[in-house]
């Protein structure tokens, strides 16, 4: 298994630090309003690689944080006229929600606001060390102390004061330098600290959190593209020079998503929210189209990609449901193997081979509707195909599909106590039709499968019994 590794800009070898625990660390949000489709697809990713670790056997532990102390909240709480605390809290609880629906939940959230004690610790450390210095109750890192500064956004030294010149700060030793902790100013929250009261600046809440929940060398650290510098850059200059370790193994930088190939941001003011998308779309239908290229490449966001994803989500759902009640079937030992388990063999090893290469979802959904394929050319044949290929093509893809989170079981979806009584109706009526043809009441059984053709389900008589699959 390789992983592209942003620090190195090669593909290496995956090798955890512990392989009892992966360890991963996500760049959460910072809580000032509702996260953007562009925000989600970082997550998606992470969440991806998590659960695809997790087939592979290993134990995961995955934190994502919530930035709920910035100077974008205190803006926001100023002009909504809400206190700092009330507008995090309420853009933090919007954030979970949106997750869980999504499927991008962490085993641990852990808020900035939480930590500022770790914060503190960890600032001490590199004060006590020369490597920062105090200026009238706030504190700011000397990047000259950390020969290493820019080794993962592989950036020149003159580009990095070229950068830092943007904001003049006359308090700095150095334009790079950058702040920690944040003096505190009249009606902002701040905190008690041994250089004044205050509040932490952005980076170094990552730090902290990431250490405390996983450990001072995380194995993978996922972030947009955008974090990468100065933030993540900062992230490591601190981290390492106070535990003289690597702070991340692996750095998993994700592609922007773009509008009409402008990347999708709030600055941009082209952004959709996530929330807004999932009560248009599915889940499934956001998580396919988000993941049908490979995330170090942009994607576009728009309908005839969401429309391809529904219409293919809409394929493998019908797919999966004429495969369900083979799921029981008993395996038996077979003489020889059929072409259908050829082919369930064949998607597991692409779908591995894909996601073993730096988590290729485009390439591994490819395996999945190669199959789809097979399957329903097989559910078709008059005969030669055993009924047990059907339970191991129901298993495989359930299994893959559950990695990528592009299937629900009816109880697992957004409309799920509907979805069911639809398919016991549907049940029933082919029961009822079943009858029917059994008796030779061939008008009462070619009633029921027009009536259903006009509420667009089909109908498909195999020779073990009807099936049936909605249509657009």
């Amino acid at each position: 298994m390789k992983i592209y590794n942003s620090l190195s800009r090669q593909l290496e070898d995956f090798v955890p630090l512990n392989p009892e625990q992966v360890s991963i660390y996500s760049c959460g949000p910072t809580v000032y309003d509702y996260i953007h489709i562009g925000n989600a697809r970082t997550a998606l990713v992470t969440d991806i690689i998590r659960r695809y670790l997790g087939y592979k056997g290993y134990k995961v532990k995955l934190a994502q944080n919530l930035t709920d102390i910035d100077d974008k909240i205190i803006d926001r709480a100023g002009l909504l006229g809400v206190s700092p605390s009330q507008l995090a809290q309420e853009y933090g609880e919007a954030f979970l929600e949106d997750a869980k629906k999504f499927g991008t939940e962490a085993d641990v959230h852990p808020k900035a606001t939480e930590h500022i004690p770790e914060m503190i610790a960890l600032i001490q450390t590199l004060l006590d060390k020369g490597v920062a210095y105090v200026v009238e109750g706030s504190v700011y890192y000397r990047v000259n102390r950390f020969p290493e500064y820019g080794k993962l956004s592989h950036r020149k030294p003159e580009d990095l004061l070229a950068g830092a010149r943007v904001e003049i700060d006359e308090r700095k030793e150095d334009p790079r330098d950058f702040d920690m902790w944040k003096a505190a100013k009249p009606g902002e929250p701040s905190w008690e600290s041994p250089w004044g009261r205050g509040r932490p600046g952005w980076h170094i809440e990552c730090s902290a959190m990431a250490m405390k929940h996983l450990g001072e060398t995380l194995d993978i650290h996922v972030a947009g593209e955008d974090l990468q510098f100065p933030h993540n850059e900062n992230e490591i200059a601190q981290s390492e020079m106070v535990t003289c370790k690597p702070f991340a193994r692996y750095w998993v930088h994700v592609a922007f998503l773009q509008i009409d190939g402008t990347r999708m941001g709030k600055s941009e003011k082209n952004f959709i929210l996530l929330r807004d998308a999932l009560n248009q779309y599915p889940t499934e239908v956001i998580r396919h189209y988000l993941i049908s290229a490979q995330y170090r490449h942009p994607l576009d966001y728009n309908l005839t990609g969401l429309e391809k994803s529904e219409s293919a989500l809409r394929r493998l759902s019908n797919c999966l449901d004429a495969l369900k009640k083979y799921d029981t079937q008993v395996e038996v030992e077979e003489t020889t193997t059929s072409p259908l388990q050829h082919a369930v063999q064949a998607m597991k090893s692409q779908f591995t081979a894909a996601m073993d290469a730096d988590f290729n979802t485009a390439q591994a959904l490819g395996a999945i509707f190669t199959l789809v394929s097979e399957v329903n050319r097989s559910l078709t044949a008059a005969n030669g195909v055993p009924l047990t290929a059907f339970a191991e093509a129901y298993r495989a893809l359930t299994e893959v599909c559950q990695v990528l989170g592009v299937y629900s079981t009816d109880a697992q979806r957004a409309d799920g106590d509907d979805v069911e009584q639809r398919d016991h109706l549907i049940a029933l009526l082919l029961e009822i039709r079943q009858d029917a043809r059994s008796r030779k009441d061939w008008d009462t059984s070619d009633k029921i499968r027009d009536r259903l053709k006009q509420l667009n389900v089909e109908i498909q008589d195999t020779r073990d019994g009807a099936t049936w699959k909605i249509v657009s």
